[in-house]
């Protein structure tokens, strides 16, 4: 018999024709055996049930592999590079706010309501000199127009005394004390007790609410560098990599409560910044004055220099993070550099330079988590229409005075207990990065100048630098900051399974399946095309034959 050859196109006789030559002919294994095993229906039987159950497995595995796909799961990958790099941020402030002459008559009110204060607490009587020794009041150019704000309308309030309140302590039956001050809304109502267990922090807070207050009197824009101050005035001596720093090394701005602040490389764009070798003679090393001259001493309790690491174009978050450094010690900081790259998108939620957050941005710098505290700015001028003094102030806000909003500190209060018990969705809203820079510190310190030569050390600065001390205690402090190494770690998040692995893995799955290809794919797809076409020309078939049977039944009309 002529063995049936293969046409370009094919018509098969029946479904079960074009069956049997693609069991005989597929590239599938299994497929023949029910060909084969056609006498045999056990078999046949056997060797269905055994591909169908294969055909189930087979797209439960594809379930679960599009399942864990469409979750869009992330791995990290750690990899090592030394390189040579840009020498991060340096920030330092005097821990010595200025006490502007514009409102410098509010600040001695205040002054002696904290006298009076703590006398009530403490039954302590302090000297008013200690609040007004070497007091200098800053005049700021520029505000002669403005006349002085000490005989304008502001009053300090006297709603917001400190009280000592009394707790029982059931477990133990001993009553401890705690101090705050009470806040109120608008009607004088919802009023509730910010309280410290400790008395210390309970006046610094309390202080700081009143000197909130008096600076919002102040115009929002103040030319703090005109001032006479200059960095010489702090800086003693300053060398990066062995020369010394240029005079536009560094820019100067004025923190309400950390005093002047001065930032070195803020920009990281200057190629003189660039660290080619570790260790410390390769640093940035600083002579500072670390004397406190209490302009405002119920400000900050601490005497020194405040020192942060940050990235470039990044506001420094001075209440959040930093460090201090004592005065008589010589400080050395080792800084190691981390980045973290994000996948953002179907991966994870991040942004690459903060314009699709929904918050808006009060700094125009480089986007970053704390963010977060610009929201918690910009939250009460929602409310009162008022801006906290620390930040910049939103737009058509003015700074939060309690003589214009007496609710104000109300409002800001619950909303900061709020963000502090994560029940706002702050972080829903602020997402990380997708580019980040991380600065692990560690850090050593010496006595110094030494006893030995601290008589010239205090000679060669007061002949170069115009120092003089007055007093035996230190005043003066040396930090120097370097790379450990040069190497830096980078992690960076990748897709688990992306489309190229998991086309492998489907191929993976239907060879151990089927012992197939891509190819038996294709096989399955033709075997569908025959089947549809078979059909329609089977129902066309009917269709003609029911059509000419009509036609031959019938009657004939005589002419």
């Amino acid at each position: 018999e002529e063995e049936k050859k293969e046409g370009l196109i094919e018509f098969y006789d029946s479904f079960k024709d074009m069956f049997e030559f693609f069991c005989k002919n597929t590239t599938i294994h299994g497929t023949i055996r029910l060909v084969c095993s056609d006498s045999n229906r056990m078999k046949t039987a056997f060797w269905t049930l055994l591909l169908l159950a294969s055909f189930g497995m087979l797209y439960w595995q594809f379930g679960l592999m599009f399942s864990q796909y469409w979750a869009y799961p992330v791995v990290l990958t750690m990899s090592m590079h030394s390189e040579p790099k840009m020498f991060p941020a340096i920030t330092i402030c005097n821990l010595d706010p200025y006490r502007f002459e514009l409102v410098s008559e509010h600040l001695v009110q205040l002054d002696h309501m904290a006298e009076e204060s703590i006398a009530f607490l403490y039954g302590i009587n302090i000297s008013a000199s200690l609040f007004h020794m070497n007091e200098k009041n800053i005049h700021v150019k520029d505000l002669s127009s403005i006349g002085n704000l000490s005989r304008s309308s502001f009053k300090l309030s006297q709603n917001f005394s400190l009280l000592r309140m009394s707790d029982h302590n059931n477990r133990s039956g001993k009553k401890h004390s705690s101090v705050g001050f009470r806040l109120c809304n608008a009607t004088g109502g919802n009023c509730f007790y910010k309280t410290y267990s400790s008395g210390m922090d309970a006046i610094l807070e309390w202080y700081r609410f009143h000197y909130m207050n008096i600076m919002s009197q102040l115009p929002v824009i103040i030319n703090i560098s005109d001032h006479e101050e200059q960095i010489e005035d702090m800086v003693y001596s300053c060398q990066y990599d062995g020369e010394p720093c240029r005079p536009g090394d560094y820019v100067h701005f004025h923190h309400p409560v950390f005093g002047s602040c001065y930032t070195f490389n803020s920009k990281g764009t200057d190629s003189f910044w660039t660290a080619t070798k570790p260790g410390i003679p390769y640093g940035l090393s600083l002579i500072l004055r670390a004397e406190q001259k209490d302009h405002i001493p119920l400000l900050s309790t601490v005497a020194g220099v405040k020192v942060m690491i940050h990235n470039h174009n990044q506001t420094p978050f001075l209440e959040h993070e930093g460090f201090d450094i004592r005065p008589g010690i010589a400080t050395t900081i080792g800084i190691q550099q981390d980045e973290v790259n994000r996948l953002g998108g179907n991966y994870g939620k991040c942004t690459t330079n903060g314009n699709d957050v929904n918050v808006k941005l009060l700094y125009n710098n480089s986007y970053t988590l704390q963010v977060l505290s610009e929201w918690l700015a910009e939250a009460p001028a929602y409310s009162d229409g008022c801006g906290y003094y620390y930040y910049p102030l939103p737009p058509g806000a003015e700074y939060c005075d309690y003589n214009k909003q007496p609710a104000w500190g109300h409002c800001f209060y619950q909303l900061y207990n709020r963000l502090r018990n994560h029940h706002l969705n702050c972080f829903d809203q602020c997402p990380k990065p997708c580019r980040e820079s991380l600065y692990k510190v560690s850090a050593g310190t010496a006595k110094w100048p030494s006893v030995k030569s601290q008589d010239w050390i205090r000679q060669a600065l007061r002949h170069q630098n115009g120092y003089n001390s007055t007093s035996n205690r230190k005043d003066i402090a040396k930090v120097t900051i370097f790379y450990q190494q040069l190497n830096y770690q980078s992690v960076n998040e990748s897709p688990l399974l992306s489309e190229n692995l998991l086309l492998s893995s489907m191929g993976s799955q239907w060879s151990l399946w089927f012992g197939s290809s891509v190819l038996s794919v294709v096989e399955m797809f033709e075997l569908l095309i025959d089947t549809v076409v078979l059909s329609l020309l089977f129902c066309y078939q009917r269709f003609r034959s029911k059509k000419t049977l009509k036609v031959a039944h019938s009657p004939t009309i005589p002419s």
